[in-house]
């Protein structure tokens, strides 16, 4: 029997991030202990988990230092190299409430969207017969205290609006008829930096997207 496989598209919260109190630099939680990970061990030998995690990227606009960060830009190319997939989660959002963006949470939601687009329509990928992928939108639970003052400029105004990306996310996913997920629903960032995870939420979040996923891709 082939495997199921899901690519996950996401920024540091799929990477790994390890929050530490100073903000950066950091290091990466073991394959084992990181939500894909753990999805991988839920699901079992029947699906095949794919990182495509990346610390800072946003939906689809460019970050004004680092030309590596815009998920539209790179998705396309990602998910041709993937080919076939079953299913593609995305969870972004996160960095696009920084202050220099200036971004609403609906614009961020419009973001999300240019992503599924190009998921549903990566069919054939380059010179393949591969349908296109189901999609499933992920919105990353909102901020909690920052200690760290220079991430306390970075995300300034960020918490409302990481708190209302379930919303909008939950609404694009209903326009769109793609699948849906709140994180939030059971984690919180209760890393130290007030941004990323810990060891407990990613198994949590793991777990959770883990039954997620077999509603959408049931075994067999």
């Amino acid at each position: 029997m082939d495997k199921k496989r899901i690519l996950c598209f996401g920024d540091s919260l799929t990477w790994g991030w390890v929050a530490t109190p100073e903000g950066a630099p950091t290091t990466r939680f073991p394959w084992a202990e990181r939500y894909t990970g753990v999805m991988a061990a839920e699901l079992g030998d029947g699906y095949e988990i794919i990182e495509e995690g990346l610390s800072a990227r946003t939906t689809s606009i460019d970050d004004p230092v680092d030309p590596r960060l815009n998920g539209s830009a790179y998705l396309p190319a990602a998910l041709a190299s993937h080919l076939p997939l079953d299913l593609v989660t995305i969870m972004l959002g996160t960095n696009d409430t920084k202050s220099f963006y200036h971004r609403t949470p609906y614009e961020i939601a419009v973001g999300m969207q240019k992503l599924v687009v190009q998921v549903l329509t990566s069919g054939g990928g380059v010179g393949t017969v591969y349908p296109a992928p189901k999609v499933l939108v992920v919105s990353p639970p909102p901020f909690a205290a920052m200690p760290d003052p220079w991430f306390q400029g970075m995300f300034e105004g960020g918490h409302e609006k990481s708190a209302a990306l379930a919303s909008q996310y939950r609404a694009l996913a209903n326009f769109m008829k793609v699948d849906f997920f709140e994180a939030g629903s059971v984690v919180t960032t209760a890393g130290v930096d007030g941004i990323h995870f810990t060891a407990d939420n990613n198994a949590s979040l793991g777990r959770a997207l883990a039954a997620k996923v077999s509603e959408i891709l049931p075994r067999g």
